[in-house]
């Protein structure tokens, strides 16, 4: 058996180069990030060739000392960090100290710095070949210029595994993104091969982060998004999240910062998926640019070589933040929410984006104010406070046998049983009048409601409303589904959900973690109306389910609850199969095409939009409603040409 020999300083840092520098975007990100945390304001960015040529990064930040410049090309060399404590307490973006040996173990890096006491600058320059570093003087202003060149020019195994110069750029160009997503206080200038791909300057105001975010991810998301600033229990979140109209068909659209830092995480990413669970068409993506500060203390952000992970000393308890703020704020979507989106594309602004749809909109710059929180530009925010919604001419009606169940603590409905139509409703013989909807909806400046009022129907599928800023076209069974759906969740949530004895009780063999974590949890596991009882070391069984789930595979549904219970401290499954039973029985008891609605009952119908929850999508992410504005019917006729 070989001898056990100490491994070389160039060795180690080519073995630490393979889990850090993956790629020309790998060097991108850490030189970025030490630029960042030596307080820079302005970052310069020099590609060539996707940077395997050349990949320079020069700031402005506080310099490196002339005497501490070998220094910084040593492994597990950093100023950021000196003790036990500062490592459970990070506040940087770099810690480690490894970035800089890495790099230059597999490329041609030379450091140029000057501090601000120093009269003149200082170079160093390593070679993977040797690892020498040769400190020569140089002129520099304050600041800090590193140019990596020849990249894996000595591990041509590594060289063999890039791909095209358009490839690696992309990922070059994506890598800068983030981090300008992350820090608006700081300018950024990206070249590639001599010509300016992106130009940032400093975003100190509102506006100027607005700016930011549509030159980096297109103007129609932030047309089409809403502010989200929320702070609960020392977390707050902030940032944009997209409607649902502004959906994605990948998830390409997405970045969420812990500290300033980028994250990928798990916890995050289902937090985000429950929260637009019933509001997102089948297999899309919901786009956000959202922020999580807490305490340094109470994030854990070495777990991952690239520090693209973190973790979460109380998982649940962010995990349960971030569900209820994003849950709240897109709950409190009504239509005059969506309207700078189609104002934006009809005027022919950037159409950089994916949308499952063309976005409602009003005229431009006006948005009527809606409760907790705006559309960009409009200077409210969501604070995470909802507020009970009014009641409607529609709300009176016993919309289908399994609403009047609950009422009278009846069961729902059981499989096979006769549709039972909607009722016939009676509306007020009345005119639609500036005046009406006015207890239901929230009007816009000139008195009329977000929806306009309805002119006439369509083949008994549309409902053709006019408003100011056009025509409004409504999807009837659609948006009725929607009102019947939440109806019919705030009947259920009003009498909690009750349990059914098995008359013969599931018997489900589990590890001994699950069964351990099934007892522990049997109160939370009671409360989703699952009674489930320890008989066994790695045995448990299920003696009670939600009577609405009476049907469902109980041993499944089990396994589901653990799983989610094991991953991330809680689970919605129970929730999610209850509200899909709801949805489907709020479909078979909604309006059905053909059915003539007059006048008054389509107002009625529009009013309860404007008032219900998510009222833009129906349960299955379909959007209700859309709206041609006068300059795209203008377009149409050539009128003004």
């Amino acid at each position: 058996m070989p001898s056990i020999k100490l491994l070389s300083p160039r060795l180690a840092n080519q073995i630490a180069a393979g889990e850090v520098v993956e790629r020309p975007a790998s060097v991108l990100k850490e030189l970025v990030e030490n630029a960042l945390d030596a307080g820079a304001r302005r970052i310069d960015v020099d590609v060539e060739q996707g940077g395997v040529r050349l990949l320079r990064v020069r700031d402005d930040g506080v310099g490196i000392p002339e005497q501490e410049l070998p220094l910084a090309l040593s492994r597990h060399a950093t100023s950021k960090i000196a003790t036990l404590d500062d490592l459970e307490a990070v506040a940087s973006l770099g810690f480690r100290g490894e970035a800089l040996a890495s790099i230059s173990s597999v490329s041609r890096l030379t450091l140029t710095s000057r501090t601000a006491e120093q009269e003149a600058a200082s170079r160093v320059e390593v070679e993977g070949r040797d690892m020498d570093a040769r400190v020569s003087p140089a002129a520099h202003p304050v600041g800090t210029t590193v140019e990596v060149r020849d990249l894996f020019f000595n591990t041509p195994a590594r060289r063999k595994f890039l791909r095209t110069e358009k490839t690696e750029f992309g990922h070059v160009e994506e890598v800068l993104r983030r981090q300008a997503l992350g820090r608006f206080d700081t300018g950024f200038t990206l070249r590639h091969n001599q010509k300016v791909v992106h130009s940032l300057r400093p975003a100190e105001s509102d506006l100027d982060h607005e700016r930011r975010i549509g030159a980096l991810c297109g103007q129609k998301f932030i047309d089409n998004a809403v502010v989200i600033d929320a702070e609960a229990t020392g977390l707050r979140l902030r940032g944009w999240v997209a409607l649902p109209t502004f959906s994605r068909s990948q998830s390409d659209l997405q970045y969420f910062f812990v500290n300033g830092r980028v994250i990928r995480d798990r916890l995050v990413a289902h937090a985000v998926r429950q929260a637009y669970r019933d509001v997102l068409y089948n297999n899309r993506h919901p786009a956000f640019v959202l922020y999580l500060e807490l305490d340094p203390a109470n994030v854990d952000v070495n777990v991952h070589p690239t520090k693209h992970e973190v973790r979460f000393r109380d998982g649940r308890l962010v995990h349960d933040f971030i569900f209820r703020t994003l849950h709240r704020a897109l709950a409190d979507v009504r239509p005059d929410d969506h309207f700078r989106g189609a104002v934006a594309q009809s005027l022919g602004r950037d159409a950089g984006g994916d949308s499952l749809q063309p976005s409602p909109a009003v005229s431009d710059g006006e948005y009527p104010a809606t409760a907790g929180y705006s559309a960009p530009g409009s200077g409210g925010t969501f604070r995470g406070d909802g507020s009970a919604q009014p009641q409607s001419p529609w709300a009176a009606q016993d919309q289908m046998a399994f609403y009047r169940s609950l009422s009278e603590g009846g069961g729902p409905a059981r499989p096979g049983d006769a549709p039972i139509e909607p009722q016939p409703r009676v509306y007020p013989r009345t005119e639609p009048t500036p005046a009406m909807g006015a207890a239901t909806a929230e009007e816009g400046e000139n008195g009329e409601p977000p929806l306009g009022y309805a002119i006439a129907q369509l083949h008994g599928i549309y409902i053709l409303a006019q408003s100011r800023q056009g025509m409004i076209i409504v999807d009837m069974h659609a948006a009725h589904e929607r009102i019947t759906y939440e109806r019919m969740k705030r009947a259920l949530e009003a009498q909690d959900l009750t349990s059914q004895p098995l008359l013969v009780p599931v018997s489900v063999a589990v590890s001994q973690k699950e069964a351990a974590l099934a007892e522990e949890c049997a109160g939370d596991l009671a409360t989703l109306g699952l009674m489930v009882e320890r008989i066994g070391p790695e045995t448990l069984a299920v003696r009670q389910l939600p009577a609405l789930l009476r049907g469902a595979d109980a041993e499944q549904l089990l396994r589901d609850v653990l799983a989610d219970l094991i991953a991330h401290g809680q689970s919605d499954r129970v929730e999610a199969q209850t509200h899909e039973l709801l949805g489907t029985m709020a479909c078979h008891g909604s309006v059905r095409a053909n059915r003539q609605l007059t006048i008054p009952e389509m107002n009625a119908l529009l009013r309860d939009m404007e008032a219900t929850e998510r009222s833009g999508q129906c349960n299955h992410g379909r959007p209700t409603w859309t709206l041609v504005t006068l300059p795209e019917l203008d377009k149409l006729f050539l009128r003004g040409r």
